[in-house]
């Protein structure tokens, strides 16, 4: 009888994480490519370890894994998968805590700049004949010497952090698990109460997990709190901010403009105001979506399988149930 351990891979994920089982005799591995709970259920229940990008797994899944022991998350987030499930069935659950931070930063500078320098519109003034309008332009906005407040300060914070400095911005941090010192030896400002500080802030970049305490944080009555030429980011989770406060913020100008990556429904629905609002700049939930970090999570996946059988994985990498 075979001792090789099952490895179900939900979603596809880049050849180079393929490659760390084809070149060990100790796996067997199955790709599922399009997300059928049935599919799911039936293959489940003989796989020993899973891998899995954004597709949701329910608990009444999980509990069908009776050979399951880990479940490694491609990427950092995990309100996909049934926490409550995992834990009663004594399952790892393990995040790619070291792969997307790059790339995750460099997504919020991308929508910075292009919300500052109104990129469809200096764009579109070219390619449409309207070169000579642009005396007639509202300006751009310079991110030197622009205030920003990170909120949430892990890898991708500190990531963030870096690049902000490299535009010479003064970066104010909000993360109550994270030391004055940390923040300060990183070139940050600690700011213990994230309402009282934002009327001085100029942009705003949320790095935060989707929790009860996050769901809504940023509400119209926070908003009317900041600044009126503020500028949110969020390329964290979905549904930490109001969709239709923000839009209602957009519209009766209590701030300038706002970039979202990630929204409460994904895809967002058609009727969604904020598809509509030209002072949004959106992606499609792709921040992380880079050549090098899709291979650098890729191989985080199933390394963090690997290593979990061999008894080699990093604490940092588990998440704490």
């Amino acid at each position: 009888m075979s001792n090789k351990k099952n490895i179900l891979i939900i979603q596809p994920i880049h050849e180079e994480g393929i490659r760390l089982l084809e070149s060990n005799p100790n796996y067997n591995y199955e790709i599922i490519e399009e997300i059928k709970l049935d599919d799911i259920k039936n293959k489940i229940q003989n796989c020993d370890g899973l891998s899995i990008r954004t597709a949701k797994l329910p608990g009444e899944i999980i509990d069908l894994g009776k050979k399951l022991k880990v479940i490694s998350r491609h990427g950092v987030g995990y309100d996909n998968v049934d926490l409550a499930a995992i834990k009663k069935n004594k399952i790892t659950l393990t995040i790619t805590a070291t792969a997307n931070a790059v790339a995750v930063a460099e997504h919020v500078m991308f929508m910075l700049l292009n919300i500052c320098k109104r990129k469809s519109m200096y764009d579109d003034a070219v390619k449409n004949g309207k070169f000579n309008d642009r005396n007639k332009l509202p300006k751009t906005i310079e991110l030197w010497g622009k205030n920003i407040l990170i909120a949430g300060f892990g890898r991708i914070g500190q990531a963030l952090i870096k690049r902000c400095l490299g535009f010479e911005m003064n970066v104010f941090v909000y993360d109550p698990f994270i030391n004055e010192e940390k923040i300060k030896s990183l070139g940050g400002i600690k700011v213990d109460n994230l309402e009282n500080s934002l009327s001085k802030i100029d942009m705003i970049s949320l790095h935060l997990p989707l929790t009860n305490e996050t769901k809504n944080l940023i509400d119209i009555n926070l908003i009317k709190k900041m600044k009126k030429n503020c500028i949110i980011i969020n390329a964290a989770r979905g549904g930490i901010i109001n969709e239709i406060d923000l839009d209602r913020a957009l519209n009766e100008n209590l701030i300038f403009g706002a970039g979202l990556d990630v929204f409460d429904i994904e895809p967002p629905k058609e009727d969604n105001p904020l598809l509509k609002n030209d002072k949004v700049f959106l992606s499609p939930h792709t921040a992380a979506f880079t050549e090098e970090c899709m291979k650098r999570m890729g191989k985080e996946t199933i390394q963090n399988i690997i290593d979990f059988f061999d008894e080699k994985l990093e604490k940092s990498k588990i998440v704490k149930l």
